[in-house]
């Protein structure tokens, strides 16, 4: 399920805004409204101050949606689906449903977004340029320069920089990056292995994460580290980052491992044959008393004569008063936009489809609407426990 709420389709991708961006938009406003825009116009008032880095946060989330927008369109020209993007704390993400098919088509798709916040910045600057002209900053008094700009070149001015750092910092050549992707291509090309390529592309990420948890712990413990400078609050928000990339890392090579276990394996060998259906006008206390309490099925599909109607699960039926049971029927309160698979799908496709509805069962059916089974999360992952690699559950991973 999305956290969050969805903002607006844009281009045939649906962008969701995660509540955790909330997070990183109050750090972004108090940052400039309470110290950097002080610091430059001291002569500004407070309302001045304060809109003027609102807005610098609102330009920069839409710099990180244009950056995630161009990952998104160029991906699907490539033929990868990208059905959605989502920004969260520590930035967007654009989320495929399969993986490319051919390292030029992940090369372009995963270039073009440090390419794009590299035209926003260096548009930004030039913008300044032709507002205010040359500006000229002083050694000695650098504030001084910054002090006869208005909002516009002011915010500009901040978020040329930024979208060129935050350029800089995704071409690190450390998976899930864009620059770990531009690796892993390169690296697929080379060698014509997805696997070994993307392995050695999430060793790298997790190598960049470490030096940043290490550097952020540094910084909290109040050293002042190259680079990276000093201070608790920069320390603990670079910990943060670290820890996101290496999970983030571990999580993509993982997934790689998961779709190639599934990847030839149809629903009909996992699913649960023989299911318990039900009918519309059954009652909820019926529901319960001759179904439920028989039998570990969680879900039961709802079909009207041999054709699928819906679904009605245990989560449905707690939403009910139990004295409301008997009046109750389960056409009242199944589920009627239900998501199938038809017998042919593959687990993989299965997977994604749990995932992105965040729910853990799909019914199975035929090419005429009847109920085949019910395909579940946990038939998956004990599929996967058995036959997929021991990296995927605790045992010694491939070795370089």
């Amino acid at each position: 399920m999305t956290r969050g709420f969805h903002l607006a389709r844009i281009a045939g991708v649906d962008v969701f805004l995660d509540w955790s961006l909330l997070i990183i938009f109050a750090l972004v406003t108090v940052s400039l409204g309470a110290g950097v825009f002080p610091l430059w116009h001291p002569e500004w008032s407070g309302a001045t101050t304060w809109l003027t880095a609102a807005a610098a946060a609102v330009l920069f989330f839409l710099s990180v949606l244009t950056h995630e927008l161009s990952h998104a369109l160029v991906g699907r020209a490539q033929g990868i689906p990208i059905p959605r993007i989502t920004l969260f704390v520590f930035g967007g993400m654009a989320q495929m449903t399969e993986e490319p098919k051919h390292w030029r088509a992940e090369f372009w798709m995963a270039i073009v977004g440090p390419l794009t916040s590299f035209a926003i910045g260096i548009v930004c600057l030039l913008i300044v340029g032709g507002l205010v002209g040359p500006i000229e900053i002083d050694p000695t008094d650098p504030q001084s320069a910054f002090a006869a700009l208005g909002p516009l070149p002011t915010l500009l001015l901040w978020l040329g920089p930024i979208n060129i750092l935050l350029a800089i910092f995704n071409l690190v050549p450390g998976f899930p990056l864009d620059g770990g992707r531009v690796l892993r291509s390169a690296l697929w090309g080379l060698t014509g292995d997805l696997r070994r390529a993307t392995r050695w592309a999430s060793n790298g990420g997790q190598i960049f994460a470490w030096v940043l948890i290490v550097a952020g712990i540094s910084m909290l413990l109040g050293f002042r580290v190259p680079v990276f400078g000093g201070g608790t609050v920069s320390g603990l928000w670079l910990a943060l980052i670290g820890w996101f990339l290496n999970n983030a890392a571990i999580a993509s090579y993982r997934q790689l491992l998961v779709t190639e276990a599934l990847a030839d394996v149809p629903v009909v060998r996992l699913m649960l044959g023989n299911v318990r259906t039900v009918g519309p006008d059954l009652s909820v206390r019926s529901l319960v008393d001759d179904y439920v309490m028989s039998s570990d099925q969680r879900a039961y599909p709802v079909v009207d004569g041999e054709r699928l109607r819906g679904v009605v699960c245990l989560g449905d039926i707690r939403k009910v008063a139990r004295g409301d049971w008997d009046s109750t029927r389960v056409a009242d309160i199944m589920t009627t936009d239900v998501a199938t698979l038809g017998p042919d799908s593959l687990a993989s496709d299965a997977l994604a489809a749990l995932g992105q509805r965040g729910i853990n069962q799909l019914p199975v059916v035929d090419r005429q609407g009847r109920v085949r089974g019910l395909v579940r999360r946990e038939d998956i992952l004990r599929w996967l426990s058995l036959h997929g690699d021991p990296a995927l559950h605790g045992g010694t991973p491939e070795r370089i």
